[in-house]
C-alpha cells in the first residue's frame, strides 16, 4: 500500500518536473527577429515631373531603403528649395546624401543602435569632395534592430516619423525648427556664403529607440506630407488597410493612397492644413494646403524571416 502512494507520487513528480521544464523553455525561447515590409510613394509638387526624374527621388526630396544582417533602415531627406534661386539644383544634395547613407547600411558601416551616426558620417563624406556639392537638407532615418525588436531613430528637421500600434500613434518624432518654416538642416554652402547660409551639425538631431512588435506600423515622410495630413487623417487611412496576401502589396498600395491624399489636399485652397493652422498660431495669415513635394514611406513591423535574417 505504502509503496504503491510512493510511486504515484513519484509519477507525479515526474511529470510536474516535466511539465516545468517544458515551460521554462517556452519562457526563455528567444523571439524570432523582426524586419520591415515596406513600400513607397510620393509626388513632385510641380504639375509636370522633369525627364530627369531619378529613383528614390520625389522633386527636391530623396529617400532609402536598405538592409543589412543587422537591421533594416528606412530615411528620407528634404532638400531646400532656395538654392534655385542660386542656379543650384535643390535635389542633389538630398539625394547624395540619402545614397551615401544607403551605401553605408548596405556596406555594414553603420550602428544600428545609432542612425544618427551615419547622418554624421555621409553628410561628412559631401563636404570632403573634390567638386563640392552645395545645397541643404533636412533628414529622418529609422532603423530596425531586427534581433532585438527594437526602433532606433535620428530626426534633424522637420520631417518625421510615426509608429502606430492598434491604430493608436505609439510614438512619433518631434519638429526641430529655427522659426516658422525654418528647419533645422544639414548645408554645405559655396566658400563666398561660409557662415551666411543656415546649418546645422549632424550631432543636433534628435535621437530615440522604441520597442516594436510584430503588426506596427512605422509611417516616415518629409513635410509635405505633415504640413498637409495631421495624425488623425493618416490614421484614417491606415484603417483602410486591408488584409491581403502579398504583404508588400498591402503596404504599397496605401503608401500611395497617404501620399495621393496629401498631394490633392496641398492644392486645396479652401483647405486648413496643418501648416495653415500653424501659421495663423502665429499671427500669419494664411489659408490652404501647403503645396510641396511629398514623400511617403509606409512599414510593416513582420516577424516573418527576410534572406537577411541570422
Amino acid at each position: 500500500m505504502a509503496s504503491g502512494l510512493l510511486g504515484r507520487l513519484a509519477g507525479i513528480s515526474r511529470t510536474f518536473i516535466a511539465g516545468l521544464h517544458t515551460e521554462l523553455q517556452f519562457k526563455t525561447r528567444p523571439k524570432e527577429p523582426l524586419h520591415l515590409v515596406t513600400g513607397s510613394a510620393g509626388f513632385s509638387k510641380t504639375i509636370s515631373q522633369s525627364p530627369s526624374f531619378k529613383q528614390w527621388t520625389f522633386g527636391d526630396d530623396a529617400y532609402f531603403v536598405a538592409n543589412n544582417r543587422t537591421a533594416d533602415v528606412i530615411g528620407v531627406a528634404d532638400g531646400v528649395g532656395g538654392w534655385r534661386n542660386y542656379g543650384i539644383d535643390p535635389s542633389a544634395f538630398p539625394r547624395s546624401l540619402m545614397e551615401t547613407c544607403e551605401r553605408m547600411v548596405r556596406e555594414g558601416r553603420f550602428n544600428a543602435q545609432a542612425p544618427a551616426t551615419v547622418i554624421a558620417a555621409s553628410y561628412y563624406e559631401l563636404q570632403q569632395m573634390k567638386t563640392p556639392l552645395i545645397g541643404s537638407s533636412t533628414a529622418c532615418i529609422v532603423a530596425l534592430h531586427k534581433k532585438e525588436r527594437r526602433l532606433y531613430t535620428a530626426n534633424l528637421g522637420d520631417s518625421g516619423f510615426l509608429v502606430i500600434r492598434d491604430e493608436q500613434v505609439v510614438h512619433r518624432s518631434q519638429e526641430q525648427q529655427h522659426y516658422f518654416n525654418t528647419p533645422f538642416q544639414l548645408a554645405v554652402a559655396p566658400p563666398s556664403q561660409a557662415g551666411l547660409v543656415l546649418s546645422d551639425s549632424p550631432e543636433m538631431a534628435e535621437s530615440s529607440s522604441f520597442d516594436v512588435e510584430e503588426g506596427d506600423i512605422i509611417l516616415l515622410g518629409t513635410d509635405g506630407l505633415f504640413d498637409n495630413m495631421n495624425e488623425d487623417m493618416i490614421l484614417d487611412c491606415l484603417s483602410k488597410m486591408k488584409d491581403h496576401k502579398d504583404a508588400e502589396v498591402n503596404v504599397q498600395r496605401t503608401a500611395h493612397h497617404i501620399a495621393e491624399e496629401a498631394y490633392e489636399l496641398s492644392f486645396d485652397q479652401d483647405y486648413l492644413s496643418p501648416f495653415a493652422l500653424s501659421a495663423q498660431q502665429r499671427g500669419i495669415d494664411l489659408r490652404g494646403g501647403k503645396p510641396d513635394d511629398i514623400t511617403v514611406l509606409l512599414a510593416r513591423v513582420s516577424s516573418c524571416s527576410s534572406d537577411l535574417d541570422v
